[in-house]
């Protein structure tokens, strides 16, 4: 019996009894539907988690003072970087800019609007290097820091918070008690650790000398020229921090670098592994639909079992009663699988949709989906269809 035969023959056999075939498919349709899902919502947040780290700014370094450690403990973080290796580290070949800065937290007030946020001290370059930009007012000037200025930018959060309703721009705002003119207010980044959207920022002169008296910066983010040099770049880095921290060949280093290569790779590794974990559960769903393939194909077998003697009598081999009960049970998995994947999809879409989770269906996990309905129709089908050409046609025959 040809392929395309015996697949008419399979296909009018499954439709003879609706019914049964959609209960059976439907464990395929549901761990399928699953596993695209899962795959959709394990994407979306791989490509979130990427848009963030990449907000952050282009071609991104960021040097941190190291930890501190006593007999192998760590405690706490040194302060070891100052504005002059900020300063040194502008003339590295590869750099396009550096951006030193200052943390600290502060007690904002306006009128009778409270509020504990972030401050940052920032040099002029660090709006261009973290990609941030001004939606009104201005931001800080070379003039600004060399005066020590007592000018404040807003993020959109602390904005909205302080001044609900109206413009910020030009009044005073307390920081910790001193006067501070608000001259800009930040465009939104997104929610997120550390959004600019939930700081301030004043002139890093400005945060030493009149808000917190700090010397060490707690961060240097330097923007390459191409992320290509990366690894040169860092190389250079690290050695010249060594040299100016006067560092030993035998003492670690004080500092820590980050690229944002090197983040970008984290995340997404954190992020596949939750995706594969997610998965996997959901494709035990797919085990239990083959299950139920073979238990009713098995079934079918059964009460087939005076149709297997008649095919046989008329001169069908038994290698096609095995192909053809093995077709039907493919094809009811691939059919499964294929109503699987689009119910799949409009979850994640719907997700997408109504939901604050981006969601992104990729082209492999519908291969993938379909490719394993297949391979389940096969694996759990082979059984039912061996037993069914392995009857003995008098049998079958007699069979009632």
């Amino acid at each position: 019996m040809l392929i395309k035969e015996t697949a008419k023959s399979a296909w009018r056999s499954l439709a003879s009894n609706r019914l049964r075939t959609l209960l059976t498919m439907l464990g395929m349709i549901i761990g399928t539907a699953a596993v695209v899902a899962v795959l959709g919502i394990g994407e979306g947040a791989r490509s979130s988690v990427e848009g963030r780290i990449r907000s952050l700014g282009a071609n991104l370094l960021m040097v941190r003072p190291g930890s501190a450690s006593a007999s192998g403990v760590r405690s706490g973080t040194v302060k070891t970087l100052t504005e002059g290796d900020a300063e040194a580290l502008k003339g590295l070949d590869g750099v396009a800019a550096v951006a030193p800065e200052r943390s600290g937290s502060a007690q904002l007030r306006y009128m009778a609007s409270n509020l504990n946020a972030s401050v940052t001290g920032i040099t002029p370059a660090y709006l261009e290097v973290r990609s941030l930009s001004v939606a009104s007012g201005v931001s800080f000037s070379d003039l600004d820091e060399q005066q020590r200025a007592r000018v404040v930018v807003l993020g959109a959060n602390v904005a909205r918070q302080l001044y609900p309703g109206g413009s910020p721009l030009g009044t005073r705002l307390q920081i910790n008690g001193n006067a501070f003119r608000v001259v800009g207010v930040l465009a939104e980044k997104g929610s997120g650790m550390g959004s600019p959207d939930d700081g301030v920022f004043v002139p890093l002169s400005t945060h030493r000398s009149v808000l917190f008296g700090q010397d060490h910066l707690s961060t240097i983010s330097l923007q390459l020229a191409s992320e290509e040099r990366s690894d040169t770049v860092i190389a250079q880095l690290e050695q010249l921090l060594r040299l100016r921290h006067r560092l030993r060949a035998d003492q670690p280093s004080d500092f820590e670098v980050r690229s944002q290569a090197e983040m970008l790779a984290t995340m997404g590794q954190i992020t596949g592994t939750f995706t594969m974990l997610l998965g996997s559960v959901a494709a035990v769903s797919l085990i239990v639909g083959g299950i139920g393939i073979m238990n009713i194909m098995l079934v079918s077998v059964r009460e087939r079992t005076r149709e297997i003697g008649v095919r046989m009598a008329v001169g069908a081999r038994r290698g096609d009663i095995l192909r053809q009960f093995l077709v039907e049970a493919v094809v009811v998995s691939l059919a499964g699988g294929v109503a699987g994947v689009g119910l799949g999809y409009g979850a994640a879409v719907l997700l997408s949709r109504f939901g604050e989770w981006a969601t992104i269906v990729p082209t492999y996990a519908v291969g993938l989906a379909l490719g394993v309905s297949i391979l389940i129709g096969i694996t759990f089908g082979v059984g039912p269809a061996r037993r069914a050409s392995r009857l003995d046609p008098v049998e079958a025959l007699r069979f009632e």
